[in-house]
């Protein structure tokens, strides 16, 4: 099967981080990877990009005002955007490739657990934060692995604010692909995402199991919607503050199948495919070459 209409997205930069760098992994990982080593982010933006990728995202999943006062120091938030972002700028200039840049709105707290989501208030303000120190250098903004909506709904209203277009994106119960992780239903969530302006609605970082099962949700709604499955074995294993030592990968899920996957997703309608923790480029570009015209 092989399609013109699949923007293909990048996979996951902290993973791919991790075996390039011989730096301990720390609470910060893919943000203290900005100040120690910016040239293995510009280096694995390139390999995306080179393996088809047409939208990275900037590489600032955990420089969020919580994570940084927890884990760094509060004032690192601008100057790790900013390093961030002229990463993704000087790997798509090195490829000499027009596709788009994506600003991260992520967890303010931490992955997989809705329980720590701050009032609706905080959240709402530290998005604001985060899209005014991205908006004027992305294309785009991908609100990533929301696991409890009003943290999604906070994230894609402030996206908006700025003008740009905005993908939400949910991480769903791996064993439960019509719920998020927080319990929630997933079919109430999409809609109130795209009521709150979401521009296409996606799934990621949930096992590539619990994504079929999704989309079963997000093939009833009237915005593209799309797909980013994560290689982990049991993902919500990671606890807040912890690092990623604690999780390990699923061996079975080579390039070849994980592209069995995305040929399915995109059976089903999906026309957003992409790659989340420990799907790498060659993730990437066995889905380019086997999909993609």
């Amino acid at each position: 099967m092989k399609t013109t209409n699949i923007t293909l997205l990048d996979g996951g930069m902290g993973q791919e981080l991790r075996r390039r760098s011989n730096r301990p992994v720390t609470p910060l990982w893919s943000a203290q990877v900005m100040l120690d080593e910016p040239e293995l982010v510009v280096a694995v933006h390139r390999d995306f990009i080179q393996a088809g990728a047409q939208v990275i995202t900037a590489n600032t999943y955990v420089a969020t005002p919580q994570r940084l006062a927890r884990d760094g120091q509060a004032e690192w938030l601008e100057p790790l955007h900013e390093a961030a972002l002229d990463a993704a700028h000087q790997a798509r200039n090195e490829t000499e490739q027009s596709g788009r840049i994506a600003g991260c709105l992520p967890p303010l707290v931490a992955s997989y657990h809705a329980d720590v989501v701050p009032d609706d208030a905080t959240c709402l303000r530290d998005y604001r934060r985060l899209v005014a120190a991205q908006a004027a250098r992305v294309d785009l903004f991908i609100c990533e692995t929301m696991s409890l909506t009003r943290e999604a709904l906070a994230a894609t209203r402030a996206g908006k604010e700025s003008g740009l277009p905005v993908w939400t994106a949910f991480s769903v119960d791996d064993r439960n692909g019509a719920q998020l992780r927080s319990g929630e239903p997933l079919a109430q969530a999409t809609d109130a995402a795209v009521k709150a302006g979401a521009d296409a609605v996606l799934i990621n970082c949930s096992t590539p199991e619990a994504v079929s099962t999704a989309l079963i949700t997000l093939a009833k709604l009237n915005v593209p919607f799309g797909a980013y499955a994560n290689g982990f074995k049991a993902a919500a294993n990671l606890s807040p503050g912890g690092t990623v030592d604690a999780l390990s990968a699923r061996e079975e899920l080579t390039p070849a199948a994980y592209a069995d996957y995305a040929e399915r997703w995109i059976e089903r309608g999906a026309t957003i495919i992409g790659g989340c923790c420990e799907i790498g480029p060659r993730h990437i570009e066995a889905i380019k070459e086997r999909l993609l015209v």
